[in-house]
């Protein structure tokens, strides 16, 4: 089969995947030398009554729930939309931060919906890969024949609406969705015109096979994320020091800093320097993360740096060697350690839940299902919307069967009997106000109380808080 790009980018409710809902797709197909494929696909997916927009969001995306509505199809729809004419064999799926944003919430969306979470984006030879860390590692190494944008105070920047700006690129409406991906196609266009073979090497980086032969080779590697300092590019030198927990990808040691420093600290201490907070400065965070071969990592030979990318990124070369072998001495005994810190954030993060922990939208990642529950996902979609009130399906996961009737609620709501509408009712009303003072409805309504209090709002704001206004009295719960 012959591969080709789809180039794919998402406006959503919120940046919670676990909650909020995506609200436009679009898309363009091209081929590997980024020649149009087709026409693009632009659709919007409409708000179900159970889920209120961050007001943040419509006011930067500028579609309200109610054109959703209007102008939408179904997550169900959508989907089959989706797998039929969009996930073809040999799809490279591809955007601007998409691997970290716009896949979670297709992997969330396939979850509702009653298909599998990830073999969209692997099986049939697809794959996935993301332009932002080839932007990236390309600003760090080979800048040249690219106009770099500076944001406020002076620092670097490579948000897709300003690279566009400054290199002259179409980009009619950023934070549109079929404008962004249209942008991106061109700064691709752009990147292979001026770094053809860093464009062709990173492609490669989204097998897992090829990422592992490097950075397993037991040889510190150059390494680009957004988790590293923008000061220095998002970019280091790094050594691999083992699994993390349940082999959930691969523990990276930045070498720009002495892990001496580390051995003698305890499992807590290393994680309440691993948490993340922006406020910390990079010099006091623990220099490990967590690489995942198969999110497509920029990562390459140490060769690649030559003396003005070594320059440009403030690296001494004879530093990280001292540092690659002191963490030698470290050995086994930091591993175990960190292990153990690993566990510690883990069992925090569940606690604290990022969004509802109650909520099975949220629980995606707590397991995968077996080969029972697998086969029984195509019976849910093959279903008629008439046979779908008295569905009855033997799923193994608990998940599964709690999912089944917000999927008939929110896809099909005209085929709820009436014990099943007052069911549906019932979590609505849970959803969306319990907690009372803290509850969803209530702090969306003061959000939109200081939104709508601010000096200088345009007629368009001003449009778009009364329509969220409207939309949020429309799904108030009775009682």
């Amino acid at each position: 089969m012959t591969p080709t790009f789809f180039w794919y980018d998402l406006e959503t409710s919120g940046i919670n995947p676990r909650e909020s809902r995506i609200m436009q797709f679009a898309g363009q197909r091209t081929d590997m030398n980024l020649r149009l494929i087709g026409e693009p696909i632009n659709v919007l997916i409409r708000l179900t009554e159970d889920v209120l927009p961050d007001p943040d969001a419509v006011l930067l995306t500028g579609i309200t729930p109610q054109q959703t509505l209007r102008e939408g199809i179904t997550e169900a729809e959508f989907l089959k939309l989706f797998s039929h004419t969009i996930a073809l064999p040999g799809t490279v799926f591809v955007g601007y931060n998409s691997i970290r944003f716009d896949d979670e919430f297709m992997r969330f969306l396939h979850y509702r919906n009653f298909y599998d979470p990830y073999t969209w984006q692997w099986q049939d030879s697809r794959s996935r890969w993301d332009l932002l860390n080839v932007v990236r590692m390309l600003r760090a190494l080979r800048p040249a024949g690219i106009t770099w944008p500076v944001g406020k105070e002076g620092k670097a920047t490579n948000r897709l609406e300003l690279l566009t700006a400054h290199n002259k690129l179409k980009h009619t409406a950023a934070h549109d969705a079929l404008s962004d991906v249209q942008a991106c196609i061109a700064l691709a266009r752009l990147i292979r015109r001026y770094q053809p073979k860093l464009f062709d090497y990173l492609l490669t980086m989204r097998d897992k096979k090829q990422v592992l032969a490097l950075v397993g080779s037991g040889q510190p590697f150059v390494y680009t994320s957004g988790g590293y300092p923008g000061d220095y590019l998002h970019t280091s030198v790094a050594s691999i020091i083992g699994e993390g927990v349940d082999g959930q990808g691969l523990l990276a040691y930045d070498l720009r800093y002495d892990p001496t420093v580390y051995r003698d600290m305890s499992p807590s201490q290393l994680a309440e320097r691993w948490r993340f907070n922006r406020e910390t400065p990079p010099a006091q965070r623990l220099p490990v993360k967590l690489l995942r071969a198969n999110h497509s990592p920029a990562v390459a030979p140490v060769n690649v740096l030559d003396n003005d990318s070594q320059a440009r990124l403030r690296l001494d070369m004879s530093t990280l060697q001292k540092h690659r072998a002191a963490l030698d001495t470290l050995g086994n005994a930091f591993l175990r350690q960190l292990h153990e810190a690993q566990r510690m954030l883990t069992s925090a993060q569940q606690l604290s839940a990022f969004g509802d922990p109650t909520s099975v939208d949220g629980r995606l990642y707590e397991g995968f299902f077996d080969t029972n529950d697998q086969q029984l996902l195509a019976v849910v979609r093959a279903a008629a919307p008439e046979e779908l009130g008295d569905l009855e399906v033997p799923f193994h996961d608990d998940r599964l069967q709690t999912l089944l009737p917000l999927y008939v609620a929110r896809n099909f709501p005209t085929q709820l009997s009436g014990g099943q509408r007052e069911s549906w009712e019932t979590f609505r009303r849970a959803r969306l106000l319990g907690g009372g003072p803290t509850s969803r409805l209530a702090r969306y309504g003061l959000r939109l109380q200081t939104l709508s209090e601010r000096a200088h709002l345009n007629s368009q704001q001003r449009y778009l808080i009364e329509e969220l206004q409207l939309y949020g009295e429309s799904i108030m719960p009775s009682d």
